[in-house]
């Protein structure tokens, strides 16, 4: 066992920290959701990797060429579940919130020649055997580094910061950008934010673009690490991310870097 309650020297709380683990999860249970539901949602986690622009409609018919004849509504609940829209060529996995303050989008027609210049984030949705978690990472735009990462089994906004915490202690942006979800629009995160003297940036409305290399970065996990394993469960599910990130920072070229690698880019910067 990774977490061992009881501990004489060390809390529950500072275990996690150590092992990088939010303590949400430290608490995990299974979802409760039917082996069929969670079977159907990785077809759906799947196909709406493949296909964001797919809606319930266009799902329910998806399903029926494969052989799984599903009511609209039941594909819906299991969208929403996921955090996956089709308004968005996205996953939505964090719903607007209300908030008095509006951030404008910062970023059209700006070119990104530095790192720490922008960073951004999101959330996307990772299966596991029997259930699922959320997984939240902060990613400088110009040299396309990983920063900091964090998994929940919740949508809440702690887990986020955790994230946010980490990554401010390696180096402050000057702009950081985010859709419009509730963790990230919520006092406590912006808050964060404007005590480090950083300009916020909110994706607009409907832009599929606006936070296009979080995008491809959920795309890399998936395809590269998620979609070729079987995550047995929490702990397991965070070994084998953190090896991926590790090989995405220091080993995984990329083209548009000149064959580089993040950590070669960002540790020059």
């Amino acid at each position: 066992m990774l977490i061992e309650p009881g501990h004489p020297e060390l809390s529950i709380a500072q275990q996690c920290q150590l092992l990088g683990l939010a303590r949400s999860s430290y608490y995990y249970e299974p979802i409760p959701e039917s082996e069929e539901n969670l079977m159907l949602m990785r077809l759906l986690d799947q196909q709406y990797t493949r296909t964001p622009f797919y809606g319930a409609r266009k799902m329910v018919a998806w399903l029926d060429t494969q052989g799984y004849a599903v009511e609209r509504k039941r594909v819906r609940r299991l969208l929403q579940l996921m955090g996956l829209e089709a308004i968005y060529p996205k996953p939505r996995t964090s719903l607007p919130g209300p908030t008095e303050q509006r951030h404008p989008y910062l970023l059209r027609e700006m070119s990104i020649e530095r790192c720490n210049q922008v960073w951004s984030c999101d959330i996307t949705y990772i299966r596991l055997q029997h259930g699922f978690i959320y997984l939240m990472a902060v990613i400088d735009w110009f040299s396309r580094y990983v920063l900091s990462w964090e998994v929940s089994i919740t949508l809440d906004t702690s887990f986020c910061l955790e994230a946010l915490d980490r990554a401010l202690c390696v180096a402050t942006p000057g702009i950081f950008n985010n859709d419009q979800g509730v963790q990230f629009t919520s006092n406590e995160f912006t808050n964060r934010l404007k005590a480090a003297d950083i300009r916020i940036s909110w994706d607009g409305r409907g832009r599929a673009l606006d936070n296009i290399f979080v995008e491809r970065l959920w795309r890399s996990v998936k395809y590269e690490e998620v979609y070729i394993k079987d995550y047995q469960n929490v702990p397991d599910a965070i070994r084998n991310l953190r090896e991926y990130f590790t090989f995405y920072n220091h080993e995984r070229l990329h083209q548009a870097l000149d064959y580089q690698t993040p950590a070669q880019v960002y540790l020059k910067g």
